[in-house]
């Protein structure tokens, strides 16, 4: 990778930051402020940062300057791949005959769904960013 393609991970690293505040914020208010159903309100809060991580990777990650229709079916399309992605990566990894053990880290203890969490986490990470960066804002 180039010095233009790192920096490119690195603002898409900062976009899912802000869209996982953004996402926790709204399912914090929808649901312990405005009294809405838990599920409801991680639905609402899911889109919400979705539609910012659109918004945010279309116009300062990749900076693209094609239609929005084609570009919303395609990033909606590399979310459901790459979430399923990481499913399977969890899945496998939790689902194993050995099991997952457990580690304590600076007084932190990771379960084994959390490790598999964390490698799950990070698949999606990378496999998105190369989706968006690819398929969803590739330069026609």
């Amino acid at each position: 990778m180039n010095s233009t393609q790192i920096r490119q991970f690195f603002k898409y690293c900062m976009v899912g930051v802000m869209n996982t505040s953004i996402t926790l914020a709204v399912i914090f208010v929808c649901k312990s402020i405005l009294g809405i159903n838990p599920y409801v309100s991680n639905v609402i809060g899911y889109v919400c940062g979705l539609i910012n991580s659109f918004l945010w990777n279309k116009q300062w990650v990749f900076r693209s300057r094609n239609g929005y229709y084609g570009e919303v079916v395609r990033f909606a399309a590399g979310f459901g791949v790459c979430f399923l992605l990481q499913f399977a990566v969890v899945w496998s990894i939790t689902h194993t005959p050995f099991g997952v053990a457990e580690f304590e880290i600076c007084g932190f203890v990771l379960s084994g769904y959390g490790i598999a969490t964390l490698f799950g986490s990070v698949v999606y990470t990378i496999s998105n960013f190369l989706f968006n960066r690819f398929v969803t804002f590739r330069k026609d």
